[in-house]
């Protein structure tokens, strides 16, 4: 007999003929469109781009189903009298509009938050400043290699709420969430993962605070019989362990823990009551750098019920990691190794990025959007490691302005470049470019000044490296 899902099914039930609005025609909220019309729900659509910039074909679809529409600068002003609210990432719950809507009793959710309320399944979540993809994308090549059926979601995969009708109780969720997904979500997935917390998108959020408090939603509706695991390196995470309402589990990479996952000279180990066993030398992963190693630990440890130890250690030595992270684009004739680390949008990345390399012949290419981040912790790092710096973008003179006086306080010199656009950066990385040179493009930095997503920018960085070397 074919599973039915109770929960979906009275939710289904619930949706025909509400008032239901749709905040952001992006990639988690399409699929709701006809999910939503099979259901005979009242839909209104809405949206901030207006609606000659917007896909045609979503807008007729849109039309042809006599759904209310909502498009342009004022997009919101419509908001009233909603019974059920999906809003997009971008859409934060505090924004007026939805303070208004949800005190008049609308519920106010989102694609990921439904998944994880309505899935028959364990869900794993991860969430985090640096290491989400990484680590989220390991747990799920471990799982399936051990034949689950694995729903891959959040931020990244595909949307999962017209999925969840597939799924069986046997199956396994995993998420990798953002702090705009996790801001009022009223539920935790079974087993969480904080790879680490470090300011971010403070452009958006509207403090520290509130970033931290978003990221803790991922465990603060956790019940004694689920596990959370935490960076002990991390002094907010490791903070968490005592407001955790499950079982707690640690990692590191600076400390000599007595229980817990170790990366500890060259190894990551296991340590319970003070002993030891080794699990895998990082020697032989394909992986860089010390911050992949703690995510390598971390899904070793979110699959370490499901999955056999011998069959976790395989995968990882296998991953040859995800595409825009450390992502190496070519090696010319001459030794000279190009690599795309376009998805560090902030300082902690970038450090990370640079320390990967244990080298002093990097030219890094840094710069972007602006989200109001501290660039001076990555000056001492730049200085360190790098032959040149080449900048581009709204945070170039921050940079720029961190770097020169690391320097003056080293009483060190280096060659700073302003370039006015990715292309150039890659021409003038290539004169500079000596035999044996790393060339970076880790830009610690947001990508909305020039491009529409960190992918695209690292597309275009790889295109145009492959056009010019």
């Amino acid at each position: 007999m074919d599973y039915e899902n109770e929960k979906l099914i009275e939710f289904n039930q619930y949706l025909a003929g509400r008032k239901v609005a749709i905040i952001g025609l992006g990639v988690s909220n399409l699929p709701l469109i006809d999910y939503l019309y099979n259901l005979k729900a009242k839909v209104t659509v809405f949206d901030k781009t207006e609606v000659n910039d917007l896909d045609q074909k979503v807008v007729r679809k849109i039309t042809n189903y006599g759904m209310g529409m909502s498009f342009g600068e004022k997009y919101l002003e419509k908001l009233v009298g909603f019974d059920l609210i999906f809003r997009s990432p971008s859409c934060l719950p505090t924004n007026p509009f939805l303070v208004a809507e949800a005190e008049k009793g609308a519920i106010i959710t989102t694609e990921v938050e439904m998944v994880i309320e309505l899935s028959p399944c364990k869900v794993i979540g991860v969430t985090g400043s640096d290491g989400k993809t990484t680590t989220t994308t390991l747990i799920s090549e471990i799982l399936k290699a051990k034949e689950y059926n694995v729903f891959l979601g959040g931020n990244i995969g595909t949307p999962l709420f017209t999925k969840i009708g597939e799924m069986t109780p046997e199956d396994i969720v995993v998420l990798e969430l953002s702090s705009f997904q996790l801001m009022d979500m009223k539920i935790s997935p079974n087993v969480a993962v904080i790879t680490n917390i470090t300011p971010n998108h403070l452009d958006k959020h509207e403090n520290m605070e509130e970033y931290i408090d978003a990221k803790k939603r991922i465990f603060e509706y956790q019940t004694d019989e689920d596990l959370l695991i935490l960076s002990y390196d991390n002094e907010i995470t490791r903070g968490f362990q005592k407001e955790a309402h499950g079982k707690v589990m640690l990692f590191s990479s600076k400390s000599k823990l007595a229980d817990g996952y170790m990366v500890d000279d060259g190894k990551i180990k296991y340590c319970e009551n003070g002993l030891r066993s080794h699990i895998l030398d990082t020697k032989e992963m394909k992986l860089r750098g010390v911050h992949n190693f703690e995510n390598a630990a971390a899904a070793i440890m979110a699959t370490k019920d499901l999955v056999d130890r011998q069959t976790a250690c395989d995968t990882i030595l296998q991953f040859k990691g995800v595409e825009h992270r450390l992502e190496l684009v070519v090696e010319t004739k001459d030794r000279v190794k190009w690599y795309n680390d376009s998805v560090s949008s902030s300082p902690t990345r970038t450090i990370a990025g640079l320390n990967a390399f244990n080298l002093r012949n990097i030219i890094l290419i840094a710069g972007g959007y602006d989200k109001n981040l501290d660039y001076a912790p990555l000056a001492k790092p730049i200085v360190e490691n790098c032959k040149e710096l080449i900048l581009v973008g709204q945070t170039s003179g921050k940079i720029e302005k961190a770097v020169k006086q690391e320097l003056k306080n080293q009483n060190k010199k280096m060659k700073i470049h302003t370039c006015a656009d990715l292309r150039e950066t890659v021409k003038l990385a290539k004169s500079i470019a000596a035999q044996g040179d790393v060339v970076l493009f880790s830009p610690a930095s947001a990508s909305f000044d020039m491009f529409k997503n960190f992918a695209e920018r690292g597309k275009i960085f790889k295109k145009y490296v492959k056009e010019i070397v």
